[in-house]
């Protein structure tokens, strides 16, 4: 609230998907990377998890959403010819992190922070790798940890968007700071003036809703 291997699948949102999360992201937990896609690589894709009818109720078992059971069983099998290589050559950051994003992609956040964690042991200054540790270390309850591996991130690259947001967004759901929030945000706007009109519209109203919640409370 992303690194993981280089040129494969981009992970992108439509303008409608943007202006959606700026509009609920402040009372849903894993809003973390809506907005801005920390990083490139292979992930389990939206047309392998079985998808619930839209606006129906599920009339069987293929219509369920899966469990954290089955989309575990799914990263396994989608992560196994990798981790097959990666015995081969341990250190090789791009594997490392094909293999985390294939975890956080499927809600597997205690692996993926594993395999996120020897990507910056290999790489420590490999900012979006460290971008998405921080969000499987928040996922997992543990929001300081994450706004320390933020900071990290930050102090390699000052101006990387996505470590920018989610240090709002985890300042505002983790640790109650919309003071916090809306500084690491006004940030991320002033130093990526080239911001696409769509994403910078979203931050805005990011901070207009954070700052009229602070003055209606």
């Amino acid at each position: 609230m992303a690194n993981e291997a280089e040129p494969t699948t981009t992970r992108g949102w439509t303008t409608t998907q943007v202006y959606t999360m700026a509009a609920v992201c402040l009372v849903i937990g894993l809003a973390l990377g809506y907005l801005f896609r920390g990083s490139k690589s292979v992930a389990v894709q939206p047309s392998q998890v079985p998808q619930m009818a839209s606006g129906a109720a599920p009339a069987d078992a293929q219509h369920q959403m899966p469990s954290l059971d089955d989309m575990k069983h799914m990263a396994d099998k989608k992560a196994e010819p990798l981790l097959a290589r990666l015995k081969m050559d341990p250190r090789n950051s791009v594997l490392l992190n094909q293999i985390a994003t294939i975890y956080k992609s499927t809600h597997q956040f205690k692996e993926a922070a594993e395999y996120y964690q020897k990507a910056v042991d290999v790489d420590p200054k490999n900012v979006a790798a460290r971008t998405d540790l921080a969000s499987c270390i928040y996922y997992q309850g543990d929001a300081d940890g994450a706004i320390k591996q933020l900071q990290q991130a930050l102090s390699y690259d000052p101006k990387d968007a996505n470590a920018l947001f989610n240090l709002g967004m985890i300042r505002l759901q983790g640790k109650h700071d919309p003071n916090g929030a809306v500084t690491a945000w006004q940030q991320l706007l002033k130093v990526n003036p080239k911001l696409p009109d769509e994403k910078k519209t979203a931050v805005e109203k990011l901070i207009a809703q954070t700052q009229n919640r602070k003055t209606s409370q």
